[in-house]
C-alpha cells in the first residue's frame, strides 16, 4: 500500500479514491458537475464519505420501494427531428386515400403500404447525411467565360487521377465512331462505321477485346452487364461477350440502325431502316413485340429512364412514344418544322430535349406535352445528351457545346463549356457517376472532362462501380428474379399501385363476355305441373301470359313514380319563384 500511496496526490484518501473509481458511473453530459476542488483533511474526508455512502444506500432502497427510476432522464428523448425540406426531397408522391366502402383487407393493405413508404422516406432523409459528396462546377475568374477554358488547362489544374480522364484515341482508319458506357460507368464500348469494335476498361486503360467484324456497324450497346454487348451490323443483330466471341446472330432483327437497352425489363429495343420497332428479351432470347410504325426510316431513338417508354424521332418533325403493349403510339407530338435530328430525355422522365433540321433546340415538359422554351442554333445540333447532373451537350459539326440550367423555365443561355475536335461528331454519351463526356467522331474517340456532370453518390445495390465478379454474379441473379414484365410499361408507372375502381356495369359486362351468359339474369318462368287437367297446354300458356311482362311493369311503375316526384319538385320551385317575384325590395321595411 505504501508503494501505491506515493503515486497518489496529497490529501487524498486511498479508500475514497477506490470508492470513486469503482462505484461511481461516468457522468452524462446533462448531469450537473460537482465541485471536486474542495479538499478536506484525510480524517474528516473519510468520515464524510462513509456517511455519504450510508445516505445514498438508504435513498436507493427507498426509491426502489417506491418504484422510482434511479437513472436520470435524457432531456432529448426519441429520435432527432428531420427537417421538412429534407423529407420533401425523398417524398414518394401523394398519399392514397382509402376509398369509401372498401373492405377490411383493402384498408389494411393501403395503411400498411403507406406506413412502409413513410418509413422509407424518413430513413432515406436521415441517411442522406452519410452522403457528403457533392457535385462541383467550373468557375472562372472575374470577366472570364468558362467556355474559353481548354481541356488541357483543366487537366493541368486538377489532380493526376482526374487529369487522366481526358484522353484521345486516334482511330482515323475505321471511323466515325459510336459509343456506349456501361451502367456502372467503368466500361466503354466503341464501334466504328467500318467494322472496328472494341470494349475498354477506360479508367485503367485495359483493353478487354478488339475485333473487326468486316461489315458496317450502325450502333453498339451494352446489355445488363459488362459481360455481353450487342452490335447492330449491316444485315443482322449480333450478340458478343466481353472477350469478342460471337454468342448469337438474331436474324429476325435486320437493318437495325439504333438500339436502347431497358435494364429493369431486360429488353433490347431496336429501330430499323424498314420502320419497325422490335423488342428482344435478352434473358430468354425471345422477341417480345414487333411494331410497324409506318413512319419511314428510324434513325433517331431514345428512352425514358423513368417509365421505359421509347421515344422515336421521324422525318416529318414528329416525336412518337411507344410501348411494346400497343401497336399504335401512346403519344404523337409535332416538335419541329423539319426532320428530327436528335432527342434525349432526362433521368427523372420530366423533360425532353429535341433538335431538328430547322436548327432549333427545344425543351419539352413530358408531363403536359408542352414546350417550355426553344433557342436557335446557327449550325443546328446533330447529337444531344443529358448528364445525371442536368448538363446538356450538343454537337454542332466538329464542336461540342455544354449548356447549364437548361431544364426548367429559364431559356438557354451561353454555353457552359466548349471543345473543338478534328472530325465530324457521330456520337455523344455521358459516363455515369463521372464528370466525363465521351465523344465519338471521325478521327476516333475523345474523353472530355465536364465538372458537375456526374452523380457523386451511387447506389451500391443497383450500380456499383467497384463491385467484384462475385458481386456482379449475385446482382445478376437478383436482377433476374426482380425483372419487370414488359406488360407493365406505360406512361404512368405509378398506376399499378392505385385501386381499380371499375363500375359495377363494366365488371358485369366483362363477366358476361368471359362466361358467354349473364349469371345475374332471371331464369325463365316454368309453370308447375298440376293434376286434374290443369296442366294442359292452354292452361300453361295462360299462366305464362300472366307472368310474361312483370319486369316491364315494374320498370314502368318506377319511371312513372320518378316522373311524378320530379313534377312535384318543379311545381314547388316555380311557386317559390312566383312568391319571391311578387315581393319588392321595400317589403322588408313593412310590419
Amino acid at each position: 500500500m505504501d508503494s501505491l500511496i506515493c503515486y497518489l496526490p496529497k490529501k487524498v484518501n486511498i479508500y475514497e479514491f477506490d470508492w470513486l473509481f469503482l462505484t461511481q458511473p461516468p457522468k452524462r453530459y446533462w448531469e450537473e458537475t460537482e465541485n471536486t476542488d474542495q479538499r478536506r483533511p484525510e480524517e474528516e474526508q473519510g468520515t464524510a464519505v462513509q456517511n455519504q455512502n450510508k445516505s445514498t444506500v438508504k435513498e436507493r432502497s427507498l426509491k426502489r420501494k417506491n418504484g422510482e427510476n434511479l437513472e436520470k432522464k435524457d432531456p432529448f428523448p426519441g429520435e432527432a427531428p428531420i427537417p421538412h425540406k429534407q423529407l420533401q426531397k425523398f417524398q414518394r408522391g401523394e398519399k392514397y386515400k382509402v376509398p369509401a366502402g372498401a373492405r377490411r383487407r383493402l384498408k389494411e393493405a393501403i395503411i400498411s403500404s403507406e406506413a412502409m413508404s413513410e418509413l422509407a422516406q424518413k430513413q432515406a432523409a436521415r441517411y442522406d447525411l452519410l452522403l457528403p459528396e457533392d457535385a462541383g462546377f467550373l468557375e472562372g475568374d472575374e470577366d472570364e467565360d468558362t467556355n474559353t477554358i481548354s481541356q488541357d488547362d483543366i487537366a493541368d489544374a486538377v489532380d493526376i487521377t482526374s487529369g487522366s480522364k481526358y484522353f484521345n484515341l486516334h482511330l482515323s482508319q475505321f471511323g466515325p465512331y459510336r459509343l456506349d458506357y456501361g451502367r456502372t460507368g467503368r466500361h466503354l464500348l466503341v464501334g466504328g462505321k467500318k467494322g472496328h469494335v472494341a470494349c475498354i476498361d477506360w479508367q485503367s486503360k485495359d483493353l478487354m477485346c478488339e475485333m473487326n467484324v468486316m461489315e458496317t456497324v450502325n450502333d453498339v450497346k451494352w446489355l445488363h452487364t459488362e459481360a455481353m454487348f450487342a452490335v447492330a451490323q449491316k444485315r443482322w443483330l449480333y450478340i458478343y461477350d466481353s472477350k469478342g466471341l460471337e454468342l448469337h446472330c438474331v436474324k429476325k432483327f435486320n437493318d437495325v440502325l439504333r438500339m436502347q437497352f431497358l435494364p429493369y425489363h431486360f429488353l433490347l429495343a431496336t429501330a430499323s431502316a424498314t420502320g419497325f420497332l422490335q423488342y428482344l428479351d435478352v434473358s430468354v432470347g425471345k422477341e417480345i413485340a414487333a411494331v410497324c410504325t409506318k413512319m419511314g426510316r428510324l434513325d433517331v431513338m431514345s428512352q425514358n429512364p423513368h417509365n421505359a417508354v421509347i421515344h422515336l424521332g421521324h422525318p416529318n418533325g414528329t416525336v412518337s412514344l411507344w410501348s411494346p403493349n400497343q401497336k399504335e403510339p401512346l403519344v404523337k407530338m409535332l416538335c419541329h418544322r423539319g426532320a428530327v435530328r436528335s432527342l434525349t430525355v432526362d433521368k427523372t422522365g420530366t423533360y425532353m430535349v429535341t433538335s431538328g433540321l430547322d436548327r432549333k433546340l427545344k425543351v419539352y415538359d413530358i408531363r403536359a406535352f408542352k414546350p417550355l422554351h426553344s433557342c436557335f442554333l446557327p449550325a443546328g445540333a446533330s447529337c444531344l445528351s443529358l448528364s445525371q447532373g442536368g448538363l446538356l451537350s450538343a454537337a454542332t459539326g466538329d464542336i461540342v457545346q455544354v449548356y447549364q440550367n437548361v431544364l426548367g423555365s429559364s431559356p438557354v443561355s451561353k454555353p457552359y463549356m466548349a471543345h473543338r475536335l478534328r472530325g465530324q461528331i457521330w456520337g455523344l454519351a455521358y459516363c455515369p457517376f463521372e464528370d466525363v463526356l465521351g465523344i465519338g467522331h471521325g478521327e476516333g474517340f475523345t474523353s472530355m472532362i465536364v465538372p458537375g456532370a456526374g452523380e457523386p453518390n451511387f447506389d451500391a445495390l443497383d450500380t456499383n462501380p467497384f463491385r467484384s465478379s462475385k458481386q456482379r454474379q449475385e446482382w445478376e441473379v437478383k436482377a433476374l428474379l426482380e425483372k419487370v414484365q414488359p406488360e407493365l410499361i406505360g406512361l404512368d408507372p405509378g398506376q399499378l399501385s392505385k385501386v381499380d375502381q371499375a363500375s359495377f356495369e363494366q365488371r358485369h359486362k366483362e363477366q358476361v363476355e368471359a362466361l358467354g351468359f349473364d349469371p345475374l339474369a332471371k331464369d325463365k318462368f316454368k309453370p308447375k305441373t298440376k293434376k286434374k287437367g290443369r296442366s294442359s297446354a292452354g292452361a300453361i300458356e295462360k299462366r305464362k301470359r300472366k307472368v310474361a311482362h312483370e319486369d316491364q311493369r315494374d320498370e314502368i311503375r318506377q319511371t312513372v313514380q320518378e316522373r311524378t316526384e320530379r313534377d312535384k319538385e318543379q311545381k314547388e320551385k316555380s311557386n317559390e319563384k312566383k312568391k319571391l317575384g311578387n315581393k319588392s325590395t321595400l317589403d322588408r321595411f313593412r310590419k
